[in-house]
């Protein structure tokens, strides 16, 4: 079977399994995800092995330690995947909702219910924990999904998918409602993003190469965000101490992920007070700084920053610093290099911080916390299975209910339109 045939059959596979679990009661998706968990705490050797292979062959290729990181699993990481599966199972499932039902003045009842997209494609580099999370969220939401790893993954998330078609299986749900594609064949994304017939939407998590040819490619709705180039603003009228301490968690709390701030932005009336220690927190922690040249004037030896570093995602211990006017000043620098993920201001002036809020245009939009918040978990969504950036459908975190459409219900006793 060549590959065009093997992807038209996942995906049939896929349609068919969609059917299956649209109709799901939610204890039988729910008694599916504690069977995966259990399957998961029971082959975590396994698991462990086989990431071990993948770690080994990522050695030999002379993968860099921070994407090492990303791919590795532990026990502590497969404990996660599993706290995860369980936090899923503790969320209201959406299907079935129905909201706004209203009498109309010829007698029927009007409203919308949730239901599940269908198939859920979706394309995945680096971490493995995302097959576990994902097939969970999926599986939730009464959707089938066709999941597709990064090649340096390959044997972990076979692993993990065992795992979950042992749980599938164990409560008598179609083992293809997750189906892991196996080749390391590059050409089976470009089959899965055109699938129209069988996919109803494609989320694809990674890096800007691999999300704009899927966004260039595809012909099934996409969900994404290119990057996230983050800001936090601290206004003139900001605490010293929470806006420290909020700016040093957003940069270090965790440097390769999209919601850690890239750029930092300090009104000008407040500069020289919080600057210099903030600065020394981060060049302590190894951050370096590439700054402005007011924010030159202010720290010693740190780099210049050029206008390629506004737009750029780091992933990395390095942050850029603009010294602003004022909170004008500061959204005008957020309009024009925002990735549209995530932004926060530090102030105690809840005038401005309404207006940052109001008119900042991201998907998350903060006051005097830390970017690194950005996420399902922290939302209370559970394991998220990615951040939208786009304003239909779904924008922020995507958990369950990003996973679901409404459509129109009527309810009639035999009414006929006069």
């Amino acid at each position: 079977m060549n590959l065009h045939e093997q992807m038209q059959q996942i995906g049939k596979q896929a349609r068919e399994a969609a059917k299956v679990l649209a109709r799901a009661r939610s204890n039988l998706k729910n008694e599916a995800l504690e069977a995966i968990a259990q399957a998961l705490e029971q082959q975590h050797e396994q698991l462990l092995a086989a990431n071990a292979k993948d770690l080994e062959a990522g050695k030999t290729k002379g993968l860099d330690s921070a994407l090492l990181d990303r791919l590795a699993l532990n026990e502590s990481r497969i404990a996660g995947m599993i706290e995860g599966l369980r936090q899923i199972i503790a969320l209201p499932d959406p299907i079935g909702e129905i909201s706004n039902l209203k009498y109309r003045p010829s007698g029927i009842q009007v409203g919308k219910m949730r239901v599940p997209l269908g198939v859920v494609g979706i394309i995945y580099e680096s971490r493995p924990n995302v097959t576990a999370d994902a097939a969970a969220l999926c599986l939730k939401s009464g959707n089938a999904t066709i999941l597709r790893g990064g090649s340096e993954v390959i044997h972990s998330n076979q692993a993990i998918a065992s795992c979950i078609q042992a749980g599938l299986t164990a409560v008598g749900l179609p083992s293809t409602a997750v189906q892991v594609i196996e080749t390391t064949d590059r050409a089976a994304v470009g089959k899965l993003i055109r699938m129209s017939k069988y996919v109803d939407v494609i989320i694809p998590r990674g890096g800007k190469g691999l999300i704009e040819r899927v966004t260039d490619e595809a012909r099934v709705p996409v969900i994404k965000h290119l990057h996230g180039i983050c800001h936090t603003y601290i206004d003139d009228k900001a605490n010293i101490e929470k806006a420290i301490a909020v700016a040093y968690n957003a940069k270090t709390q965790r440097y390769g992920t999209c919601n850690t701030m890239e750029t930092l932005l300090v009104a000008e009336g407040i500069a020289a007070e919080v600057l210099p220690p903030l600065a020394e927190k981060y060049q302590a922690a190894g951050v370096e700084l590439r700054g402005c040249p007011a924010t030159k004037a202010l720290l010693n030896n740190i780099k210049t920053v050029t206008n390629e570093d506004w737009e750029t995602e780091y992933l990395a211990p390095i942050l850029s610093i603009r010294i602003v006017a004022d909170l004008e000043a500061a959204m005008a620098h957020i309009s024009e290099y925002s990735s549209q993920h995530t932004e926060s201001i530090i102030t105690e002036d809840w005038s401005s911080a309404r207006r940052f809020l109001n008119e900042v245009d991201s998907s998350s939009v903060m006051v005097n916390a830390s970017t690194r918040f950005a996420d399902g978990f922290e939302y209370g969504l559970g394991a998220e299975i990615g951040i939208s950036t786009d304003k239909i459908h779904a924008r922020g975190p995507v958990g369950l209910e990003g996973l679901t459409s409404q459509k129109f219900i009527v309810l009639g006793d035999g009414h006929i339109r006069e």
